[in-house]
């Protein structure tokens, strides 16, 4: 198992450009992309990750938003749902952009991703973030359910 904490995604909307070649348009990372991908693979590698897990894998995928500066007034005013207007990045997009970002450095393709879980978190001090685990699976599937590798 490997846990990552990555900083807060791009938007998907930022993450990809259509560009045109002579009778066909195509789908690019943009250059915030390319930087937001070597970033993750150097937080990767540092985490002691080598090379991508070859087979399947199980994500949580922890999404924490920015916390605004009038965060205790808010919590103040409603401590059960302050954080229910923060702007955030929706987690599918999140789950879409880390995966592409992840490919090829964490996982070889996001296809083995089997088993995913995403949470948005309340905003902390610690600043917008997202906290990734990477659990590898075996390959057997046993009555419907994987097992863990040893």
């Amino acid at each position: 198992m490997i846990t990552l904490t990555l900083p807060y995604p791009v938007s998907a909307n930022r993450y990809w450009k259509a560009i045109t070649i002579p009778g066909r348009t195509m789908m690019a990372p943009t250059k915030e992309a390319v930087a937001y991908r070597k970033e993750v693979a150097r937080i990767a590698m540092s985490a002691g990750l080598a090379k991508p897990f070859p087979w399947r894998v199980a994500v949580e995928l922890d999404l924490y938003p920015h916390r605004p500066q009038d965060w205790a007034k808010r919590s103040a005013r409603d401590p059960a749902g302050w954080d229910d207007d923060v702007r955030c990045i929706d987690l599918g997009n999140a789950e879409k952009v880390l995966s592409d970002a992840l490919q090829g450095i964490v996982f070889e393709d996001d296809r083995w991703i089997w088993d995913l879980h995403k949470r948005r978190k309340e905003p902390d001090a610690d600043g917008a973030r997202v906290v990734l685990t990477i659990r590898p699976l075996s390959k057997t599937v046993v009555q419907g359910s994987l097992l863990e590798a040893a």
